[in-house]
């Protein structure tokens, strides 16, 4: 089946791939769907402890990030599993690399949050 990647048809094509893979991630992924509960529940607390834009922006965009690396991760080991159920060194290293990349995003947060939530409600 050939996609056809020009101009709206592109992209309206591009946007429903982007739903089936969130879908897919949301329905297989446990770790995924508590990193969406959790940034859900930290974006509804932003509105309260931010006091300006600013404030806000450095809240709610590591929570966007925490997403889109659970993405990313939870696609590196489909690709991972699908190649074979055996271990391998590499295979190992990939999954634990894309572990790595969720845990700093969850630093990232706490980096974000901590002091803003420190100040804010000191």
């Amino acid at each position: 089946m050939k996609r056809d990647n020009n101009g709206l048809k592109g992209l309206i094509a591009a946007t429903g791939y982007s739903m089936k893979g969130i879908r897919a991630c949301w329905q297989n992924e446990a770790a995924f769907r508590a990193d969406v509960v959790i940034s859900v529940i930290l974006f509804s607390l932003s509105f309260f402890l931010a006091e300006s834009i600013v404030q806000w922006i450095l809240l709610v965009s590591p929570l966007v990030l925490i997403v889109i690396v659970e993405l990313l991760n939870s696609a590196i080991e489909n690709v991972v599993d699908r190649i074979g159920a055996e271990f391998h060194d590499l295979s190992g290293r990939a999954k634990d690399m894309g572990s790595a990349a969720v845990f700093f995003c969850w630093v990232v947060i706490g980096l974000a949050w901590l002091p803003i939530a420190w100040q804010n409600l000191t």
